[in-house]
């Protein structure tokens, strides 16, 4: 499969390495300013870039009838236009807050474990995100998904930036710290004991391999898809 990398930081490195690694060739990469037009001669686009730059990225690679993988997070509330974008040109997407194998099983346990806690109203819910000093966005896309899960099975539909929960609300803490791959804590804290589970990365590495599985998956497929339909959960 030939890949256009739209997005060579240290992402895009980590990915053009798993996907070598797999029998792909990397036939263009794109950085901020470069044409994107290149990436036409692509089987698949993965595009691993920023906010401010992720929608017009997807709506040329949509155009140009790029299958595509977004990894960038930061832009839920343009999901329904890039849908209906998608749908017109008969394209195909796969969007994720976080592209790894361990934490969409994650995500399943973050189910599984709101529903049970639900019934325990002695237990309050605080969410914690650690990510390297150069992530823009906060709360995480990763973290967002976790609290929209949990909401889905709580009721619980409001969120605030900040390390204390109450009845109204639940606290999501952003923490930047150098050189830290990814960590997500859902904590269940009362006052006797606490239960959390966690998710730690250790390198980009199952990031990576996830997109490229993603884009994989992908080929011969329309329409906008998630990990949850890469992965079969």
């Amino acid at each position: 499969m030939k890949i256009a990398l739209v997005g060579y930081g240290k992402m895009g490195k980590v990915i053009e390495r798993v996907a070598q690694d797999r029998g792909h060739e990397i036939v263009a990469k794109i950085s901020r300013g470069d044409d994107l037009s290149i990436a036409s001669k692509a089987d698949a686009a993965i595009e691993f870039t920023s906010p401010d730059s992720v929608i017009e990225n997807l709506e040329t690679l949509i155009q140009l009838g790029v299958p595509t993988i977004c990894g960038t997070t930061g832009w839920n509330e343009h999901i329904p236009e890039i849908k209906n974008q998608v749908e017109r040109n008969q394209s195909g997407l796969v969007h994720a807050s976080n592209f790894s194998l361990g934490v969409n099983l994650f995500f399943e346990l973050n189910k599984q474990l709101a529903e049970l806690m639900n019934r325990f109203q002695e237990y309050q819910l605080h969410l914690t995100e650690i990510h390297h000093t150069e992530k823009k966005d906060a709360p995480s896309g990763t973290a967002l998904s976790l609290f929209e899960q949990i909401a889905e099975k709580t009721g619980n539909k409001n969120w605030h930036l900040g390390s204390n929960s109450s009845e109204e609300s639940i606290g999501i803490a952003a923490i930047r710290e150098k050189e830290v791959k990814g960590t997500h804590i859902v904590s269940y804290e009362s006052e006797i004991d606490t239960i959390e589970i966690k998710h730690e990365a250790h390198s980009r590495d199952g990031f990576a391999l996830g997109a490229v599985m993603a884009a994989e998956w992908l080929q011969g497929k329309q329409g906008v898809f998630t990990m949850k339909d890469v992965l079969g959960l």
